[in-house]
């Protein structure tokens, strides 16, 4: 028996436990109206949010000033909720609503300070604030996130107790049972003038990967089966149970697209894809993605009916209203149709009610933030990382390459060679010449990573390194280079693209992808295929995010709990001055036959 059925077969046991919660009992069939007469019709509407992470106000705690983008877009659940009180009131609060579908608390120091400074799995600890907002907007459900796992169980299970809506995700199984972990879905009632209600199932899915992002906290723990596996089994669960509309929240992207390669047999981003191959689905509110789909229509292979897709922006920059037409016929609510649409939040101004609810929690973090750690001799920018070698990517290197070394010390690794890998997280992230804050340095590491030291050959190297270099978009000898065309070939993010400090290589941006690293060398000399280094490296990457090559599967031979980003605090603390001098070099730069593309 496959270990998807048995886990099928699993959350078949646990329905009359765990799921028994989530579900209303059938109602007794309605008796249809008398022939001739004009069908019964009720519309309600369901409201979307995803990838909120964190941000409850329009407040950027980076640059500890409000939130503003080059498009002038807003974030943060205080807007979010106006846009929904504005539609409640336009619709009928009983005709309305409103779920989400993950990554909810975790990507903003706000969420980071209740993770981790005043904790709320302390005893007599606080209220998350997000739950605080979300309880008070009147969330009716939210889907698991893969970021919900970063914090490890005990957080997010703390989470859950504190909102006053379910937890979703029907794939997150216990690692033993195969039984759901979380409540798979949820079913509500809506009263219609006709005297008949009508029931909305809500499905949580959540994102495979996290079995890889966040193995440390998973591993033997908790499993997680595909999307597509997992609706399969529940859709006609829910249609059986009288469900009349069935509403997927999924955090999983449309694109079909996966990033860890053959690693895991399930689809990342796999919405579409249950749209198309899971009959019974009447709509998706889509995750995971941080795109913006206002519509997206999906015929399901099987039925020959259409499945409405929406996926608002993240960070609560824009809000999904799926609004659902009725029809009473044959004894039973049938939908007739569906349309999506996204709501921007910069349109509207703040709820005041969330804001003086949050006020507290918001001047504890923006006190916290604006701590001064250190000093900087200079002004330095990540603005060019992507593209260039810039001292404040050198120092997340620099830092990891010496806790690395320090923890090593004394040991059978001591007296190999010690690399770093880091990425250009953010394009934002800047330290001021003079005083550098929490905030400055939570702005230059903005993930929960944590650093291990894994063993590496140069010929393995070789191969991470052309891995990371398809970053690039091919760029003939001669051709005019604009630096905001040239990266993120092919859609990779910027937090997939690596630079490795402690050798020296160009990438010859004019090679196809896979033949682009020249003149790779240590301390002069060119890397040897046997060579044996050392490379300091983030969980996320160790773990297979972004399906790099061999890393995964190389010998750890260090690793702590202790979060990247603190590293980089304490060891900014002890520094006191911060003088790139000290740290910084050019390792590697982009060319095209040798000459020098900047």
């Amino acid at each position: 028996m496959s270990v998807e059925r048995r886990v099928f077969l699993g959350a078949s046991a646990a329905t009359g436990a765990a799921v028994a919660l989530g579900a209303a009992a059938p109602a007794e069939a309605a008796k249809g109206g008398g022939g001739g007469r004009e069908p019964r019709r009720y519309g309600f509407s369901v409201l979307g949010t995803t990838d909120l992470h964190g941000n409850a106000m329009n407040w950027d705690y980076f640059t500890d000033k409000e939130y503003d983008d080059a498009q002038h877009n807003d974030v943060g659940l205080a807007k979010i909720s106006t846009l929904v009180n504005r539609l409640r009131k336009e619709k009928g609060r009983g005709n309305t609503l409103l779920i989400d579908a993950g990554d909810t608390i975790q990507g903003t120091q706000l969420s980071y300070y209740y993770a981790r400074i005043d904790p709320i799995t302390a005893r007599r600890g606080p209220v998350h604030p997000m739950a605080k907002a979300m309880n008070a907007i009147g969330y009716e459900a939210a889907a698991l996130g893969n970021h919900e796992f970063n914090y490890g169980i005990e957080v997010l299970r703390k989470f859950e107790e504190q909102c006053d809506f379910p937890l979703l995700g029907a794939n997150a199984v216990d690692a033993r049972s195969g039984r759901p972990a979380f409540r798979p879905y949820v079913m509500k009632r809506l009263r219609t003038p006709h005297g008949r209600d009508v029931r909305v199932a809500v499905l949580g899915l959540t994102n495979p990967g996290i079995a890889i992002w966040d193995k440390v906290n998973v591993q033997g723990k908790l499993k997680f089966p595909g999307l597509e596996e997992q609706a399969a089994y529940w859709v006609p669960k829910l249609r059986s149970m009288g469900a009349d509309v069935v509403l997927v929240a999924a955090h999983s992207g449309a694109d079909g697209s996966s990033s860890w390669g053959d690693q895991l047999p399930y689809v990342e981003n796999a919405a579409a894809r249950v749209a198309e191959r899971v009959p019974g689905i009447d709509a998706i509110l889509v995750g995971h993605a941080h795109v913006e789909i206002p519509e997206r229509r999906v015929v399901n292979a099987e039925s020959g009916r259409e499945v409405v897709l929406s996926e608002p922006l993240k960070w609560g920059q824009r809000l999904s209203v799926f609004d659902f037409s009725l029809v009473w016929e044959r004894g039973r609510w049938s939908v007739e149709r569906v349309a999506s649409r996204v709501l921007n939040s910069n349109e509207v101004e703040e709820d005041v009610r969330i804001t003086r609810l949050l006020a507290k929690e918001h001047r504890e973090v923006v006190a916290y933030v604006n701590q001064v750690i250190g000093s900087s001799v200079v002004e330095m920018s990540t603005a060019e990382g992507t593209y260039k070698d810039v001292p404040m990517v050198d120092l997340i290197n620099h830092v990891q390459a010496e806790t690395v070394r320090g923890a090593l010390a004394g040991g059978e690794y001591a007296e190999l060679p010690v690399l770093s890998q880091a990425s250009p997280f953010s394009r934002t992230a800047r330290f001021p010449a003079g005083d550098v804050t929490i905030r400055d340095a939570a702005g230059l590491y903005t993930f929960e990573n944590t650093l291990e030291a894994r063993l590496i050959t140069g010929a393995q190297l070789k191969e991470y390194l052309e891995y990371s270099a398809k970053f690039f978009v091919r760029t003939a000898v001669g051709a005019p280079v604009d630096p905001a065309a040239l990266t993120n070939a092919d859609g990779t993010p910027d937090y997939n693209y690596d630079v490795v400090s402690g050798v020296a290589y160009d990438i010859d941006v004019s090679k196809e992808v896979g033949a682009r690293i020249v003149g790779l060398s240590f301390g002069g000399a060119p890397v040897a295929d046997d060579a044996r280094f050392v490379l300091a490296v983030n969980n996320y990457r160790a773990s297979g995010g972004g399906n790099f090559p061999h890393v995964p599967k190389s010998t750890q031979v260090w690793a702590n709990s202790e979060e990247i980003r603190n590293t980089i605090i304490a060891w900014v603390r002890e520094a006191g001055t911060i003088d790139p001098a000290d740290f910084a070099g050019v390792d590697w730069r982009l060319v095209r036959e040798g000459v020098p593309v900047f």
